[in-house]
Order: C-alpha cells, then sequence, then structure tokens
C-alpha cells in the first residue's frame, strides 16, 4: 500500500467512495442528505484534483494501484482578521475507506500522511467537521487525538 497524490486517472474510483461516504450520512440523515448520490459532481472533481495547491487529494492505494480510500484537503488562510490571529489550517473536507478494505489502519494511514504533510508545510493545524450521525468517524477522530474546536447546533422545525 502506498499513499500519492489523486490523479485524474482516480476519478472513477473517488467517485464510488463518495457515493459511499454519501450513503453513510444518508442513512443518518435522510432529512439532509439524498441516498445515491455524492458530494462532488465529475467535473468538480476534476477541478479539485487539478487545484493542488489550494486542494489537495491524497489516495491510499493497493499493489495494483486501486485507491482503497482518500483524504481531501482545503488550504484556509485566516490573515488580517480583526479579532483572530493571521493562521494557516488545513481542513479535512473528507476521509473515506471503501467499506469493503474496513479495519485495516487505512483511515489512520491517511490521517497520518495528512498531519505529516501539514507539519512539513508550515500550518497551524488540521480541523475537520465531523457528522454526529456518523459515531464510528467521530470515534475514530477522538482516538487519533482530535480535541473539539467549536460545536455547530440545530433546531428542526
Amino acid at each position: 500500500m502506498s499513499i500519492r497524490r489523486a490523479a485524474s486517472r482516480d476519478i472513477p474510483r473517488i467517485l464510488e467512495l463518495l457515493t459511499q461516504v454519501n450513503n453513510v450520512h444518508a442513512e443518518g440523515r435522510p432529512d439532509l442528505f439524498k441516498k445515491g448520490n455524492r458530494k462532488y459532481t465529475d467535473k468538480q472533481l476534476e477541478s479539485i484534483i487539478d487545484d493542488t495547491e489550494n486542494s489537495p487529494i491524497f489516495v491510499l492505494t493497493d499493489d495494483s494501484d486501486m485507491v482503497l480510500g482518500y483524504c481531501f484537503c482545503q488550504v484556509e488562510l485566516f490573515t488580517g482578521d480583526n479579532n483572530r490571529t493571521d493562521i494557516k489550517t488545513l481542513y479535512i473536507d473528507d476521509l473515506c475507506v471503501d467499506e469493503a478494505h474496513r479495519r485495516q489502519h487505512i483511515a489512520q494511514r491517511l490521517y497520518d500522511h495528512v498531519i505529516d504533510f501539514a507539519r512539513c508545510n508550515g500550518f497551524y493545524n488540521v480541523t475537520l467537521n465531523v457528522w454526529q450521525c456518523n459515531p464510528g468517524a467521530r470515534a475514530f477522530y477522538d482516538q487519533c487525538g482530535m480535541k473539539p474546536l467549536k460545536t455547530y447546533l440545530e433546531t428542526i422545525l
């Protein structure tokens, strides 16, 4: 297994995994997510892959170069704000491991890779959002040592 930057040739496989992630969310929150859909269109994904400076995507592949998991990241710069300090954050937009390959430490390897990437590139922190309807993901990030930064609340009307 190895980790590399996503390439255009990975798009069909990444789209499959995006559907898997969406379905987890659709099962937990069918009021918000449409089962069978995905977060990005083909065209959007292609654009994200091309923007390596602002939105790096890392994929973990097996020995035959099949994508088993991915981690979408976004560079966020907070500068010149009236009350916040200037920082460079690496935001994990999405992390997914193929459901057929879970429990093989693939998510941990991807997460560790992102942390190393952030450290080597002068980021202040790594952040992400996790849906309450995905307790497995929350447990994983807790186990990685992540701590809540803020809480996003809702009232359904």
